[in-house]
């Protein structure tokens, strides 16, 4: 038979794994949208450096 000390134990492990797991998932999204933050900023800033082009042929 399995004692309430036991249990608590067991519940307390279970408990504290969740935690560290959804930690962990909440670093990686976090992580992700700053990484996707800074390409779009990086993307913005060559456009705005690159001339534009119109398709236009000029003679």
């Amino acid at each position: 038979m399995v004692s309430a000390r036991q249990l608590a134990d067991a519940g307390y492990k279970a408990f504290s794994g969740s935690m560290m797991l959804l930690t962990l998932y909440g670093g990686y999204l976090c992580s992700a949208r700053a990484y996707r933050y800074f390409q779009r900023q990086r993307a913005l800033r060559q456009l705005q450096q690159s001339p534009p082009s119109t398709g236009v042929v000029e003679d």
